[in-house]
């Protein structure tokens, strides 16, 4: 955890995440997206936000200050964030992967390639920002290339060299860390 002047914590970024779980990679990968929205929005340069997971709440227990204790999933969420940047809709996926050579598409559902398929179909923005933590490296990479992937035959990853020739390297910064706006701007044009 790093501590800022301005009294806020931001999640460390180094090589120790490698070893966590593949949940636990993706959450890290997710707060790391939270805090740059979070700054965008304080500096109303966009509103960009995580989708919540839509369960179903079937038991509450109030003796613990209203402590869900039974609930369920309501049906598959779609992708992880969604939101408007100068009058422009984006929606994208979070995904983190230790390997070092390509990018697994079994991380990756179904019903997430129709969304961003949708989604481009409508003239939304749709990309995927992906982690290699073997080498503390994130990219962002349009969603067409991924769902073009994913459909093709063949291959069951996209190799970390497409991320090199097709993606943008996003550099890590003082604030926000995960300073991702400016490789989608450059990425699609806007």
């Amino acid at each position: 955890m790093v501590k800022y002047p301005d009294g806020t914590k931001k999640v460390k970024t180094n090589n120790v995440r490698a070893k966590s779980s593949a949940a636990n990679r993706g959450m890290e990968l997710e707060k790391l997206i939270s805090a740059a929205n979070d700054y965008y929005l304080m500096n109303d340069i966009a509103l960009i936000t995580k989708r919540p997971t839509p369960i179903n709440v079937v038991k509450i227990d109030y003796a613990k200050g209203a402590k869900i204790t039974n609930a369920y999933f309501e049906k598959q969420s779609t992708t992880d964030f969604n939101g408007v940047y100068k009058n422009r809709y984006f929606d994208f996926e979070a995904k983190s992967t230790r390997l070092k050579t390509s990018f697994p598409l079994n991380n990756i559902y179904e019903h997430q390639i129709t969304h961003l398929e949708n989604v481009i179909r409508h003239g939304g923005i749709a990309f995927f920002i992906v982690q290699f933590t073997a080498f503390d490296e994130y990219y962002v990479l349009p969603a067409s290339d991924v769902i073009a992937a994913y459909r093709g035959e063949g291959r069951k990853s996209i190799p970390y060299q497409t991320f090199k020739e097709k993606g943008i390297l996003v550099p890590l910064k003082l604030n926000p860390i995960l300073d991702y706006l400016p490789a989608v701007i450059k990425l699609f044009n806007l």
